[in-house]
Parts: structure tokens; sequence; C-alpha cells
């Protein structure tokens, strides 16, 4: 478990608190990370927080403002923000329940680990997580947390539970803008079928180990060549477009029943990186 909690507070249903913890339930993968740099001497770029009139200032100086009128602010310390009162600082209270499907996927935003604080909690913890599984219904509530208020759910998970940060409705772009003008045309049967029949072929269960990111690898590869290569100018062939989007491809009955045809590879887990070699 992380050595700290991201959020510390309590669920409340009703007149029952539960003291929790929130843990971060992912972290941030494997990249390629570039730094600015200036051709001409090889030195990194770096950036300075200067004043128009006054020059480089130093960070203590700096407050947080907002503007109000061009050029005027309203200033504000760093204790004075914190000291905002908000109740769900501290308290998620969860207000509705609602259907595990109900919500569309794009509200989720992040998932949290949630555990009971100590072992006095577990017992109200293990309540409302089987009440939850039982009625297979989702929790939902707000929790202020690193500066903001977010809609958040509540569902079981395992022994625990995950809290999951939504976005809210003014956050999410309505989908008939931009479906609106793809016809309503019910498909041709026998196509239909074909396709249903290529997605059989290539159900499986969801594996995530089955899946890397190739973008990283062929960076590194490209690196690595660059290193070799002794500052030459390294530029891979670009495919043909054409061929990537299927653009000779004419007949769909033809296309998917040489899909079909196809024999099905199976799919490959991600390579194991290989130990890094102890430089002379």
């Amino acid at each position: 478990m992380a050595a700290r909690a991201y959020w510390q507070g309590q669920i409340r249903l009703a007149l029952v608190s539960i003291p929790v913890e929130i843990y971060a339930a992912t972290r941030s993968g494997a990249q390629i990370a570039f730094h600015q740099i200036h051709a001409p001497s090889g030195k990194r770029i770096r950036y300075e927080k200067v004043a128009p009139g006054v020059g480089p200032v130093e960070p203590e100086e700096i407050v947080k403002g907002f503007e109000v009128a061009k050029g005027e602010y309203v200033l504000l310390a760093q204790d004075e923000i914190d000291a905002v009162k908000l109740e769900s600082k501290r308290t998620l209270e969860l207000t509705r329940f609602v259907d595990m499907d109900e919500i569309d996927v794009l509200y989720f935003e992040r998932p949290y680990f949630v555990v009971p604080a100590d072992d006095l909690a577990e017992e109200a913890f293990i309540v409302l997580r089987e009440a939850l599984r039982r009625t297979r219904k989702v929790g939902l509530g707000q929790l202020a947390m690193r500066g903001r208020e977010y809609l958040v759910s509540l569902k079981p998970c395992g022994r625990g539970m995950v809290l999951e940060t939504l976005r809210y409705a003014d956050e999410v772009n309505k989908a008939q803008g931009y479906f609106r003008d793809i016809p309503d045309d019910a498909p041709d049967p026998e196509l239909l079928g074909l396709a249903e029949s290529l997605i059989g072929k290539k159900v499986a269960k969801f594996d995530p180990r089955t899946f890397h990111d190739r973008y990283v690898d062929a960076l590194r590869d490209l690196i690595e060549r660059k290193k070799k290569a002794h500052g030459r100018k390294i530029v891979e062939e670009k495919e043909d477009a054409g061929a990537g989007r299927g653009a000779n491809v004419v007949d769909l009955m033809a296309a998917l029943k040489k899909s079909l045809e196809k024999p099905e590879a199976k799919p490959r887990r991600a390579a194991k990186k290989a130990p890094a070699r102890k430089r002379a």
C-alpha cells in the first residue's frame, strides 16, 4: 500500500460515518521525456519567471491572482485559499445511488482505491461495500481534493471499493453535434453477419498485459540508432497513406470475406525489458 494516502476523511451515509483513506489506483506508464535544447550550443533551454518592468522574481514573491478587469487582479495567498470552508474537504456524503451501467463512459475520469482508515471502520465499510454489490448500485457524491470539488462515484472492488472522479455535465461535449451527419440506415444483413463473424474470431478475455506502448519502443530504438549515427539525421520512409486506410478496398463484401479467411494471429504478451548493460 502507498505510504501516504491521497485523501483522508469519512464517507457519510445518512447518520453513518465511515473513516476511510483514498490511494491512487493508477500510475504513469513509461514515457520518453524530451528537453528543449539550443541546437548551436547544445545547451538546455531554461525558463525564468519575470515581471514586466521588474525582471526575474523570487518564488516567495509570487501569489495567485484572479483578473477582475483588464490588468486588475484580486491577490490571494495560499493559506487564504486553503482556509476556504467546504464540508466535502473531509466528508464524502453519498447523496444518490444509480445503476452500475447508467453512467456514460464519457463521464469517468480517474480511479482511486478506498480502504477503511482503521479496524473500527472495517465493519461499516464492509456493510456498505456488500450493500452496493447486492443492489448493483453506485453511490454518488462530491469530494474536494487538490484545489477543486469533484463529482465522484463509489462502487465495490474485491475486498475494497473504488472511487472514480467524474466530469460535470458542462465538461462533456454533446455527441449529437458530431454524429448528426451519419446516416441512420439499417446495414445489409449479409454484411452485418460477416462483420459479426469477424468480431467473433477476435473475442478474448481482457488482459492488459498483452498491450504495451509501441510508440515508446520506437522512440527508444530511434534514440539508440541516433547515438550510433553520431548526429547524422535519421528519417524513416513514410508508408503509403492510402494503404493504411484501405483506400484500395472497393467491395466491402469481398474485404470482409477475405478478412475471415485470414488466419488469426495469437496475441503476444508484452516483451520483458532486457536488463540495462553496464557501462565500461
